[in-house]
């Protein structure tokens, strides 16, 4: 079973759409999960030289699924418990899968890039985005913080100001700020051709080099990743807590 997500290999890439394009790719548990899973073949392939991530239809992703997650409330409290050998739950896991793999991680963005959407989109390696994308962190509009790795990738991409200007205000932006302030590596009218340019580009090199650069940065680039995640997790909850209590307020 897929469960909206599709994965294809081509040569010396590997293609992963989510697919879930009547919703705007809006994620669910059971994608968020797959694309765990998906992650985890990719990373047994040492045939595969790039990964190209990409959403079908109108959108990159909308962000969560709100209203599905929901529906299964223990579902969501499950997902929410980080695995202690990994030090991330399915949430983060869902976007931090993409920083363990030893390949470079390409997305393709157009459309809407949403909140969880986002955050898969930033633990990618490189972001190629169509003009007219819109990028928005838009937790706040919820009650909620970016609690699926966008504290750490956000660190590593932009300042300080700008991620609290984008997380506090959930305000949608458009290609051309994402790409001046580092949220995107280019915006290009063809983002699937730039994206397997460059592939072809970093295929040419050792591909020992390419994995032991991915990892250097990751290990040595500011905060350490878990306890970035860990307090991610931690201010999160209290949040999810009052929105269910606020909730269960308003249906007495």
């Amino acid at each position: 079973m897929s469960h909206n997500v599709s994965l294809t290999f081509d040569g010396d890439r590997a293609y992963v759409a989510l697919d879930r394009p009547d919703k705007h790719n809006g994620l669910t548990l059971d994608m968020l999960r797959e694309l765990v899973r998906v992650a985890g073949v990719i990373g047994k392939r040492s045939d595969i030289r790039a990964v190209i991530l990409s959403g079908n239809g109108p959108s990159f992703s909308s962000g969560l699924d709100v209203a599905k997650a929901m529906g299964n409330p223990l579902d969501v409290v499950r997902s929410f418990v980080p695995l202690p050998w990994r030090g991330t739950n399915t949430f983060q896991e869902a976007c931090w899968a993409w920083r363990r793999l030893p390949q470079p991680v390409i997305a393709v963005v157009h459309g809407r890039c949403y909140g969880g959407g986002l955050q898969i989109a930033l633990a990618a390696d490189f972001r190629f985005a169509t003009p007219d994308s819109e990028f928005s962190v838009m937790e706040a509009k919820h009650g909620l913080i970016p609690d699926m790795t966008g504290a750490a990738t956000l660190s590593r991409l932009v300042g300080i100001d700008k991620a609290l200007l984008l997380t506090m205000t959930a305000d949608p932006v458009d290609a051309p700020y994402a790409e001046r302030i580092g949220l995107v590596t280019e915006v290009t009218a063809d983002p699937l051709a730039a994206a397997e340019k460059l592939a072809d580009r970093i295929a040419a090199r050792s591909p020992h080099a390419v994995a032991s650069a991915k990892k250097l940065f990751d290990r040595s680039w500011q905060a350490s990743v878990r306890r970035t995640l860990a307090v991610e997790r931690a201010t999160q909850l209290p949040l999810i807590i009052r929105q269910a209590l606020d909730s269960d307020k308003k249906q007495k």
